[in-house]
Formats: C-alpha cells, sequence, structure tokens
C-alpha cells in the first residue's frame, strides 16, 4: 500500500486554509428570498387565530404561510433508511405548537430588515395547554404531547402516542435475577445525562431555487444528501422526481446534520412562489430548535463473583425524544447494545428501554448516538464495582472485557472477529503510567489529583440496512473521476476513499478527481452517519476497482489483440503476460475508447455488511481538583484506539482528538437548561459552556490496530467511538480525588463543592 496508512494531505486542504467559496452560504444565489419562521413561545398550546394582515404589508415581505397553508401530511424529519424507524409525528407548520420555539408561520423576503419586521406584527392567540416537562413522568401521562388520529410509525418499534411512548423494547439472555441473587457483589444504580448541543461552527442552512425544468433544487448543509429528497418529498407532498438535492462543503455536522432541520422552510417557499429562497439558522436557533442529544436516565445493575468475573448486566434506559421523535427510536438502541458487549462473557444480561415524548426541544443525532449515554452508565457501574472490591478498574476490565473471536449476545449475536481491547489497554497504561498515579495524589495544596479509566465500542455501518455505492470513470488522458454519495462533513472522506482509489488504481492521488453529492448524478448512498463511510463506501470503492480494472483490461488486451485473461493492469497501463513489450498506456487506452468503443470505462458498485464490526477504544484521565473551590483541571488524557487499519493517520488523529474534546465537554461544561415552563435558556455560547483549548490539558492519542476481515484494507470506523470514554474516566477520575461519586453530568465545580459525598 503506497497510499492507505499513509498521512495524505486533505484533498480540499487548499480551498480551506485560502477562504475559497465553497460553504451552503457562499454559494446561494445574491436574489435570494430570506427565509425565517415565527416560533412559539410556549410549551404546549393549540394556534387558535393567526393574523398576518399587518405583515403583508411590511415592504419587501413576499409571503407568510401558517398552518393552513401546509400540505396536511405527516413525516420525519430524521433522516434514516426507509421505512424510517422514527414515526410520522411532523407537519411543516402544525396547529398544535409542543415546544418553545416550535415553528408558527414561515416568512420571506427580499432581506432580513423587513422578515424581521414582519414577524414581530405577526399576531397569535394561542390556547395554552399544560405542557409535559419531566420525561420521569411523560409515560402514560393524561397530558398527551401527540394526541393527533394521523400520527404512525412505518415500523414496529413498539410506539403508542396514546401512551407519550415514541418506543419501548426489551433484549435478554439468561435468568438475570437469579444469577445477580447468586453474586456476592452487586452494584444498582441510576446515571443521569441531559441534552447535549452539538455546537457545530457552521449553523443549519439551506437555499433552494427552481431549475428550467421547473424542479426544486436544494442546496443544504446535510449530511444525509439523499435522505433529504425524500424528506422533502414526504412533507411537500410532491414526487422526488422533481426534486434535486446538492451537498457543498459541511461546516461540521456531528450528527445534527442527520436531521434535516431547515430545508423544509426555503424548499417550501421556493415551490410555492417560484422564487429562490435562503434560510441560515442564528446561532440561538441552532441551539433551542435543533437537535440535540437525547437526554437518558440509566439504571444498571451489575454482579460479580468474588474474583471479580462479571456474571450479570441488567440496564434499563429511559430517553427523552421531547416534542418530536426523531432517532428515538433507535439511538436508545444503542445505550445497551454498545455498552453491554463490553463485557460479552456474561452469564446473563437484559436491556429494557422506553422512549418518551415530553414538550422540549426534539432530540436527534449526535457522534456516539445513544452509545455515548449507555457507555457512561455501565463503565460507571463497572468502576464502582471496582471500588467495592477494591480491585483495580484496569485490573477488574482485563478479567472481564470482550476478546478477539468473542461472540457477543447483547450485540445481536455479532462475532469479535477484530478485536485489539486488550492490547489497548496495555498499551494506554504504559502510556499514561497507571500503576504509579491511581488512585489519587495528594498535592498538599488543597489539590488532589485523580484517575480514572473507560473502555468503549461502537459499530462501522447499520448492518443489513444501509448501503453505499460508488462510481468512477477514466476519463482521456487517463485520469479517474470518483463520484460518491456520502457527505464529506470535515473529516476528510473525500480524501480517505481517494487514497483506497489510488492504492486499488496503482496510480497517484493527483490522478482522481473527486465529486461531492448530487442526487441527480451521485451513486447513491445511505449518508454520512453511524461511523460508516470509511467502513461500508470503503468496500464499494475496493469493488467498483476491481470491476473498472477489468473493464480496462478488456479494452487494452482488444487494443493489443490478445485475450483478456493474457493481459494484465499495472496501474500505468495494459500489457500481454506472454510479451510485455506489447503495451498501450492508460492515457493512450483512455482516449482510444472516446472512439468506435462499446466497452465504457466506467464502473458503479454498491455495498452493505450483514455485520457492524465494532471498533474498540481505552480512555484514561487524570484530574486535579481544587477541594476548596471545586475546579477541576484536566491535566492529561490518554486514549488507545481500534479501529482497524488505520486509512489516515493524521486525519485518524485530529478525528480522535475532537471527540475527546466534545466528551470532555459533556463530562464537565455542556448543560441544556429549561425554566419550569419549558424555555431553554442555554441560548448561546455564553449561557451554553464548551471547553477551550486551555480547559483539555494534554490529549494523547494512539492506535493499536487489529484487522477487519470484512472492511476495506482492514479498516473500521473511528468517527463515533472516540467520543465515548471522557465522561466515565473522568467521573471516576473525580470520585479518587474527592471521594465523592457523581452520576450525572455535567459534573461542575459547584457541585463539587456542595454535593454530599455519595
Amino acid at each position: 500500500m503506497k497510499y492507505v496508512n499513509a498521512p495524505v494531505r486533505k484533498k480540499d486542504a487548499m480551498a480551506l486554509v485560502t477562504g475559497q467559496p465553497v460553504y451552503t452560504d457562499d454559494l446561494a444565489p445574491a436574489d435570494c428570498l430570506i427565509v425565517k419562521v415565527l416560533r412559539s413561545p410556549h410549551a404546549h398550546a393549540l394556534i387558535r387565530e393567526i393574523r398576518t394582515d399587518a405583515a403583508q404589508k411590511v415592504p419587501g415581505v413576499a409571503c407568510i404561510f401558517t398552518w393552513q397553508d401546509v400540505p396536511n401530511k405527516r413525516f420525519t424529519y430524521a433522516g434514516q433508511t426507509y421505512p424510517e424507524p422514527s414515526p410520522y409525528d411532523r407537519l411543516i407548520l402544525d396547529r398544535r405548537v409542543r415546544y418553545v420555539g416550535d415553528p408558527v408561520a414561515i416568512v420571506a423576503g427580499e432581506d432580513e430588515v423587513c422578515v424581521d419586521r414582519a414577524l414581530k406584527l405577526i399576531k397569535v392567540t394561542y390556547d395554552v395547554l399544560e405542557p409535559v416537562l419531566d420525561f420521569r413522568k411523560a409515560k402514560d401521562n393524561p397530558i398527551l404531547v401527540h394526541p393527533e388520529d394521523d400520527w404512525k410509525t412505518l415500523c414496529q418499534v413498539g410506539a403508542d402516542n396514546r401512551r407519550n411512548l415514541c418506543a419501548s423494547g426489551k433484549d435478554a439472555k439468561g435468568d438475570v435475577d437469579a444469577v445477580l441473587a447468586e453474586c456476592p457483589y452487586v452494584v444498582e444504580e441510576t446515571y443521569h445525562t441531559k441534552a447535549n448541543q452539538q455546537a457545530m461552527m457552521e449553523t443549519f442552512r439551506a437555499f433552494s431555487y427552481k431549475d428550467v425544468y421547473g424542479r426544486l433544487n436544494v442546496v443544504a448543509s446535510t449530511q444525509i444528501t439523499f435522505h433529504v429528497r425524500r424528506i422533502l418529498s414526504h412533507a411537500l407532498d410532491i414526487p422526488k422526481s422533481k426534486i434535486r438535492v446538492v451537498k457543498p462543503r459541511i461546516g461540521g455536522g456531528f450528527g445534527a446534520k442527520q436531521t434535516s432541520v431547515a430545508e423544509v422552510f426555503p424548499a417550501f417557499v421556493t415551490w410555492k412562489t417560484g422564487k429562490p429562497a435562503k434560510m441560515v439558522f442564528t446561532r440561538e436557533e441552532s441551539q433551542i430548535a435543533s437537535s440535540p442529544r437525547h437526554e437518558m436516565e440509566i439504571t444498571v445493575r451489575l454482579g460479580a463473583d468474588q474474583g471479580g468475573r462479571i456474571r450479570a448486566i441488567d440496564v434499563h434506559t429511559l430517553s427523552n425524544t421531547g416534542a418530536y421523535g426523531e432517532h428515538g427510536p433507535t439511538t436508545v438502541g444503542l445505550s445497551g447494545h454498545k455498552s453491554i458487549p463490553l463485557y460479552s462473557r456474561a452469564d446473563a444480561f437484559r436491556f429494557t428501554y422506553d422512549v418518551v415524548y415530553t414538550n422540549v426541544m426534539s432530540a436527534g443525532a449526535y457522534r456516539g448516538y445513544g452509545a455515548t449515554q449507555g457507555i457512561f452508565a455501565v463503565e460507571s457501574a463497572v468502576n464502582e464495582l471496582a471500588a467495592r472490591m477494591h480491585m483495580d478498574p484496569a485490573h477488574l476490565r482485563q478479567i472481564n472485557m470482550t476478546r478477539e473471536g468473542d461472540v457477543m449476545p447483547a450485540y445481536y449475536g455479532e462475532t469479535a472477529n477484530s478485536c485489539h481491547l486488550e492490547g489497548c489497554l496495555t498499551k494506554a497504561k504504559e502510556m499514561f503510567g497507571w500503576e504509579e498515579k491511581f488512585p489519587s495524589k495528594d498535592m498538599g495544596n488543597g489539590k488532589v489529583r485523580g484517575v480514572g479509566m473507560a473502555l468503549a465500542m461502537q459499530g462501522s455501518s447499520i448492518s443489513n440496512v444501509d448501503t453505499a455505492s460508488v462510481s468512477i470513470k477514466v476519463n482521456d488522458d487517463g485520469f479517474y473521476s470518483l463520484m460518491i454519495g456520502a457527505s464529506d462533513m470535515g473529516t476528510g472522506c473525500d480524501t480517505i476513499l481517494a487514497q483506497m482509489v489510488a492504492d486499488c488504481m496503482d496510480c497517484d492521488m493527483e490522478n482522481i478527481a473527486v465529486y461531492g453529492v448530487d442526487t441527480d448524478t451521485s451513486p447513491y448512498d445511505s449518508g454520512s452517519y453511524a461511523s460508516s463511510t470509511t467502513y461500508l463506501t470503503g468496500m464499494a470503492v475496493v469493488k467498483t476497482c476491481e470491476t473498472l480494472r477489468t473493464r480496462i483490461v478488456k479494452e487494452g488486451a482488444k487494443i493489443l489483440k490478445c485475450a483478456p485473461e493474457e493481459a494484465e493492469f499495472d496501474g500505468k497501463g495494459v500489457h500481454c503476460l506472454a510479451d510485455p513489450s506489447r503495451f498501450v498506456t492508460l492515457k493512450d487506452l483512455a482516449n482510444e475508447a472516446m472512439c468506435a468503443n462499446d466497452n465504457a470505462l466506467f464502473a458503479t458498485e454498491s455495498h452493505y455488511s450483514p455485520v457492524s464490526p465494532p471498533p474498540f477504544m481505552v480512555g484514561m484521565a487524570e484530574v486535579e481538583v481544587d477541594l476548596e473551590t471545586g475546579k477541576t483541571e484536566l491535566l492529561d488524557y490518554v486514549a488507545v484506539v481500534d479501529c482497524g487499519t488505520v486509512v489516515n493517520p493524521n486525519l485518524a488523529r485530529v478525528q480522535t482528538e475532537g471527540g475527546l474534546v466534545q466528551g470532555i465537554g459533556m463530562a464537565l461544561y455542556e448543560d441544556v437548561v429549561y425554566s419550569s415552563q419549558g424555555k431553554d435558556y442555554s441560548n448561546s455560547f455564553m449561557q451554553y459552556k464548551l471547553p477551550t483549548r486551555l480547559d483539555i490539558g494534554t490529549i494523547r492519542v494512539a492506535f493499536d490496530s487489529s484487522y477487519e476481515p470484512t472492511g476495506p484494507f482492514g479498516a473500521k470506523s473511528i468517527g463515533e467511538i472516540v467520543i465515548n470514554t471522557p465522561s466515565p474516566a473522568i467521573a471516576d477520575a473525580i470520585y479518587h480525588a474527592t471521594g465523592k461519586r457523581f452520576r450525572s453530568l455535567p459534573i461542575t465545580p459547584e457541585r463539587i463543592v456542595m454535593e454530599e459525598g455519595r
């Protein structure tokens, strides 16, 4: 391999550092109507009357739409493969508003000034209803968030809108209660993770226009280009054939843009008026009306024998999907299916869950997608078990962790065909100096240092569901065009896939032109989510290259007048095996194929996987806590990742570091806070605290690579797993420093000082 496993510079590096216009708002036509929405001030209400007459008279206002103007057809914003597990519970505008920030009216005008003025002149009379704000009281509450008769689900996920249930389910093996009764050591605790915002630099945004054929064209910052086309078709009630969606450069997504938050509004305006339209969310809108991580409360029971062998794991998750059900039925599954299998040698496990509707902003996808919450709970419980047994938590994990070849019953019965988790732990302990630092050290000045650790696993795509496709063609002079349907959202997938093509086709990276997603011309891809691109789309690349090489050999053999089986392609051209002097270059072959040829030098292949091989990770944290003020400083964080073959070490390292920072923010800083009336107080970065470079100490990353037989070049995913270890590791480090056990996040200085130790 020349390019795979090499630190190749990103394809778009120069465009980004030189400030080229590559993002959605850079590309929007200058004459776009500016689109904004009036948002509900109430958590739960029925609209009795909307008066827009004064607003319509504002100069420059082009149109105003209310719930009476939109199709009465429910759909979901969730970017998932059809049929979506998420319920169809939305309208573009609804008479019933379900959270503070829910859209009430759409206003489009020539500029922001006139639109803002019109929004202030719209008069709405509400019948205010009592909201359901406590997700612990939502199930079977007499107050229904979705009482409508046309609410529906396409999949059986245990949903019942008459019980405020978005989903419910159970998975189990063995008799958990009986095994726990036999265990001398049992931990039973409840852990609480609150909503978190993805806080990507580029807020939600999209623009739309009609082309000369009357088709609706939508350009959006999205991870789910093909799913957006389907979502718009359902929402606007128009055929998919009349919609084209294009994804330019994305300024960050982290799962937020796996939900179609903004696209429907400018698309509806353009469809109704025929004029180009643009919507750009403010930061406040992105904070209060978006798709944050699901709040979850997870109860864990762990039982171990005298030697420390974990014999039973029982997990129950209560998940808060908010006002709408995007990703509610699917995120919750990962809270158990991506945490319990870390200890797959247990005799019994049980995983149950409920996902409930409430009158707060609806949740969605965020890096880690439910596994983050579940791993915080299960890994925290394992740390508590170690403390109760007076055992080093690293040793407890060495006794129990999943190893290569193990069957993982709680992970859909898959086998861990590639797992270097044990090697990751050994390397992490050595890098970190675990033996010297564990458990704590009194610095003698009111400050104490403590250490903690955690394991994590994730997945590589959604098995037996998601599909990736790639097209490659040979152009004049023999350079390649690589057309993909996966969305590069800053992760570098355009570069990584080109690295694979270069090695498969024995060519230089400069010989490959990569084209981003356009639903009219790109091959179908489910999208950039579920840690799927390197693993799933990468295998589509390998298969496509194999097909294309066969076609190149066939065309070359025809020119050389020999049988295809007697010819070989070496990247530079085709030669006859019997007589290597008979040779045609790829440049000449490509040019000759442009005339009198019936063998197109073009290939498209698709790939799906019946398995989702998990990457594994070990994280270790060292904190210093000021016992008087509660101030917590993260001094050192070591992460060792098994993501199979590392395709691009530079990009993998940056991915890991970025995910760790987000996990650190979840553990120590980030908090979505609501008022007693359901208003989101965390509506800016002044209130919603994000860690800066000064807050994250030293982060050290290493890789311990297994080889995944079902992945391209042995690769697995890395995109999501990297966010999962900081919260349990930091929580345990704080425990070792303070003696206080915190089972809810974030762990702020105020809580450290004011809360009693538990």
